[in-house]
């Protein structure tokens, strides 16, 4: 398995703190920044691939992010493509999740990266987060 783009490490590791500063992340139902970023990706990819797809590539996503971080074995990834399990791993984590949360996220951007190209995905990531400066540098 090639790993993760430097390029897409920076830009996941920026979503994770978009969605950590957002103030929902402080919310009544507190949510993984994961999970946060991949939903609102979700919303943009579903109306792209559809449902399936998306399904389809989050699977692709945790495959991949668990050869790189072991603890998501232990996630699942349901029919609605939430992550069963990843709050109970950032909980007993030493490090609040974080790796996982970079792995899964730079995977799912990498996959769209390979699949429709980078300014697609950035065009779909924008979209996402349509009053962030997410520019490359």
């Amino acid at each position: 398995m090639e790993p993760t783009s430097p390029s897409t490490r920076i830009l996941a590791r920026r979503l994770l703190a978009l969605e950590a500063a957002s103030p929902r992340a402080a919310g009544a139902r507190v949510q993984h920044d994961a999970v946060r970023v991949c939903e609102k990706l979700r919303i943009s990819l579903t109306r792209f691939a559809g449902a399936e797809g998306f399904a389809s590539l989050l699977r692709r996503t945790m495959a991949l992010a668990r050869a790189e971080v072991p603890s998501l074995n232990r996630i699942t990834v349901t029919p609605d493509c939430s992550m069963d399990g990843l709050e109970a791993l950032a909980a007993n984590d030493t490090d609040g999740g974080a790796e996982a949360a970079l792995a899964i996220t730079a995977h799912l951007l990498e996959l769209l990266v390979t699949f429709i190209g980078r300014p697609l995905t950035l065009r779909l990531v924008r979209e996402a987060w349509p009053d962030e400066p997410l520019d490359e540098e």
